[in-house]
């Protein structure tokens, strides 16, 4: 279970200006993220997608990724996270009712297959290397700058 209280504001303007440069399905699949609407935020005008940038931005603040599962137990976990640090959270609109109906309505037409969803063409990225001995993500020299 990841905890989020290394996560600054610094780290979730970070994955928000990845989110932006990538676009969103590459940042998602890059990172193995579903499309959700589960919970949204707004930054600037854009909305973005609270899991994905939570997730990335724990891995600027630790180094390792945490993934939906992580906090998929509660939307609300990652809300307040995102709350706490001074974003605007907005849950998902509720669907209206549908109305009621006497008759059964005829069908005209057959159903359509829905579209596969657009696989991102960008590579996942690799997994950061760790030190073995203080778990810190190693520099690309291959050695930690606290044990070496």
């Amino acid at each position: 279970m990841a905890t989020f209280s290394a996560v600054t504001r610094q780290h979730i303007l970070q994955a928000i200006a990845e989110y932006d440069t990538r676009g969103r399905d590459d940042f998602l699949g890059v990172y193995g993220f579903t499309p959700s609407t589960a919970a949204t935020f707004e930054h600037e005008g854009r909305s973005y997608e609270s899991g994905a940038v939570l997730g990335v931005a724990h891995r600027h603040a630790t180094g390792r990724l945490a993934t939906s599962d992580e906090f998929a137990s509660s939307v609300d976990a990652a809300s307040s996270i995102l709350r706490k640090r001074g974003f605007e959270v907005t849950a998902p609109a509720a669907r209206p009712a549908a109305p009621v109906r006497a008759e059964p309505r005829k069908r005209t037409q057959s159903a359509q297959p829905a579209k596969p969803a657009r696989k991102s063409n960008a590579a996942p990225e690799a997994p950061p290397v760790l030190c073995p001995t203080c778990s810190m993500v190693l520099p690309a020299t291959g050695f930690c700058d606290y044990c070496a």
